[in-house]
């Protein structure tokens, strides 16, 4: 009997956890959907109002509109093909990611600062780099 016990207790708990985990939201999955799809209206949505924007060198502290813009116009020289994040970190209200994104022929280093507070996620820093 105990062991019976024991059996259902582990199962209720590795139930219980499996729900945890797939209950958890990872921001990062629309945001690199957006990425990949060269999709720069859906992607500003996660835009803080004023954002640190960097592409190809060039950028700094810009509103939400223009970093659309800024995005829109390097999505439409380089047309994206694929994108994927290749390391997260994170803590209570600051998430971190860094993925490859592979578009007009090259790959190019993206990093995404989002900071996540009052259920609400806003990209604070966005960077799109050359990989050498």
């Amino acid at each position: 009997m105990f062991r019976a016990f024991l059996a259902f207790s582990l199962l209720f708990c590795v139930t219980l956890g499996a729900k945890a985990q797939s209950g958890s939201y990872d921001v990062f999955v629309p945001i690199s959907k957006y990425i990949s799809q060269g999709n720069a209206d859906a992607l500003s949505v996660w835009f803080s109002e004023n954002l640190d924007i960097t592409v190809l060198s060039k950028g700094g502290n810009s509103s939400k509109v223009q970093a659309r813009q800024i995005v829109n116009t390097f999505f439409n020289s380089h047309t994206p093909r694929s994108f994927e994040v290749t390391y997260t970190a994170g803590r209570a209200n600051m998430k971190y990611a860094l993925g490859n994104l592979n578009a007009g022929g090259e790959t190019y280093l993206v990093t995404i600062f989002v900071y996540c507070a009052d259920d609400k996620n806003e990209i604070q820093q966005f960077k799109i780099e050359r990989v050498q």
